[in-house]
């Protein structure tokens, strides 16, 4: 199989990615909420 081939579904390069960008997600949280000192539920509205 090639490295940089696309298969659709639940392949290894696949979830490789989705971790991928679940951790920068979860980064650009954590800094968000360091910046502002206000978690995420509140500046979305949800906590007023």
């Amino acid at each position: 199989m090639k490295k940089n081939f696309w298969f659709w579904g639940f392949t290894d390069s696949a979830e490789t990615w989705n971790g991928r960008f679940a951790m920068i997600g979860f980064m650009a949280v954590i800094f968000i909420e360091l910046v502002t000192g206000k978690g995420l539920l509140y500046l979305s509205g949800l906590m007023n």
